[in-house]
């Protein structure tokens, strides 16, 4: 049994749970940060796994909602990720919200306490050499333009692209909570949460239609070198979704459905805008789907149109960068290893998954497999019907090539979902009595989505080796 290190390039979320996830098999790890030697253009900090978007988890719903299931497999799985954010969640209605500060602190300190993981604070300017038999990059879509070059090169094929966008975060006590008021859409009751975990605050229509018109006028920032890159619809800019119809913000994060103005509750509002506690002193506040490439004086003057913020401070303004991903179904198998240099694996947003949740468990797996081979152990795939493996098989796999456009890749990066695990199996017996009355539409969905939920959790279970001992006790 060898006890060589297994090298980690890349402090994010992915690199951080890999590492993690290596050491608890109880194999060295020797985990490489570029961070402070090189920023990027949207890191802050020196933290390992510092979210630089939304502070958001999404979903914690393990019953009807996928990235839900995939937390509480991550849990089942001693996730790091998880066990921080958990630790260090904030209101946010039904999903999972973290104080981004005190979530990297916690990361960064149980990995630098681990006896088995060395942290060197170093660029890696080109591929790992040889002699580093197992390595596991992870530098997700940020990766320096080096290392981007020299993966370009041995793939032999040219790196997919699209746009991310950030959004912005406000100081709460600048915000006019005369106008603004708290509560959860429908009121929902989530972790850590009450059903008063956002702000809101009411637009009439003729506010509404003059909000969506400066969004479409105002002065954008320009990427000429970037012409041609698509954006991921999950992370739209606002102004984006703003030209695709004046309605388009209403029917999206700026729907009104599920909430009454606790200071006027006999008036509906025509729209409503958004905001999420982003940190455990509650002093800050994201905007909730208003990600922006629209220049910083113009998103100061512009989201200052919106009730309750006339007076708003920001803490940062929203902002665009570029990601970059593999062609993973061409380039990698089904463990994540690089098909033309076995050893070599592949872990987070770079391998084509989307989301913070869906790149830590992505690392998670190639943790898993590193530690597995270097231990000599059997590499044993989850099962397609978990989260785990329906999320793998979307990345090395699950896409379908087009045979209208020979050599065109149709791979795009997703979010975990339902459409990525099989079919419920025939004869599967839904609940009923889960409902009220007879199965009717709605109803019937949701039964589908428990039901597949408790088929993946109970595989997981079985793919980790838990006991159903173990499961009555949790």
């Amino acid at each position: 049994m060898s006890k060589e290190p297994v090298h980690v390039i890349g402090g994010g979320l992915a690199g951080s749970e890999a590492s993690w996830q290596l050491a608890q098999a109880g194999v060295p790890v020797i985990l490489h940060e570029m961070r402070p030697v090189r920023g990027t253009d949207a890191h802050k900090t020196q933290g390992l796994a510092e979210l630089v978007c939304s502070n958001s988890f999404r979903s914690d719903d393990a019953e009807t909602n996928a990235v839900g299931v995939l937390h509480a497999e991550m849990r089942l799985a001693n996730s790091l990720i998880m066990a921080s954010g958990d630790a260090h969640q904030v209101p946010a209605g039904s999903a999972l919200a973290v104080d981004r500060d005190g979530f990297s602190d916690a990361v960064t300190a149980k990995l630098e306490a681990h006896p088995l993981i060395t942290i060197r604070r170093e660029e890696i300017e080109g591929l790992p050499p040889a002699d580093w038999d197992q390595t596991i990059i992870a530098t997700g879509p940020l990766t320096a333009p080096s290392l981007a070059d020299a993966i370009a090169t041995a793939t032999g094929t040219d790196a997919l692209a699209f746009f991310d966008a950030i959004a912005p975060i406000v100081y709460f006590d600048s915000l006019d909570m005369d106008v603004c008021w708290f509560q959860s859409r429908y009121d929902k009751v989530g972790p850590g949460g009450t059903g008063k975990d956002y702000i809101n605050c009411p637009m009439d229509k003729e506010q509404y239609l003059a909000f969506v018109q400066e969004l479409i006028d105002g002065g954008k920032t320009e990427f000429k070198e970037w012409e041609g890159t698509p954006y991921f619809d999950g992370c739209l800019p606002i102004e984006i979704m703003a030209e695709r119809g004046v309605e388009t913000l209403r029917h999206g994060p700026m729907k009104p459905m599920g909430l009454t103005n606790a200071h006027n509750p006999d008036v509906k509002a025509y729209a409503v805008v958004q905001l999420r506690q982003d940190n455990a002193l509650g002093t800050l506040y994201n905007m909730v789907g208003f990600q922006t490439k629209l220049k910083y004086a113009e998103q100061t003057r512009i989201f200052k149109m919106i009730p309750g913020m006339e007076n708003a401070e920001f803490a940062r303004l929203g902002g665009l960068h570029r990601n970059t991903y593999l062609n993973s179904p061409t380039l990698l198998d089904g463990s994540l290893q690089l098909k033309s240099r076995p050893g070599l694996r592949f872990a987070g947003q770079i391998t084509g998954c989307e989301g913070y949740v869906e790149s830590a468990a992505i690392g998670l797996l190639a943790g898993r497999f590193a530690a597995a081979e270097r231990l000599g152990r059997p590499l044993a795939l989850p099962p397609v019907t978990t989260a785990f493996g329906a999320l793998l098989n979307h990345i090395t796999g699950g896409h379908i090539t087009s045979d209208d456009e020979p050599g065109k890749r149709s791979f795009q990066p997703m979010n975990v979902n339902f459409g990525l695990f099989p079919p419920l199996e025939p004869g599967t017996k839904l609940k009923p009595d889960d409902f009220e009355g007879r199965f009717r539409g709605k109803d019937k969905s949701i039964a589908k989505k428990k039901a597949t939920s408790a088929r993946a959790l109970a595989d997981a279970r079985a793919w980790l080796g838990i006991e159903q001992a173990a499961q009555a006790a949790e």
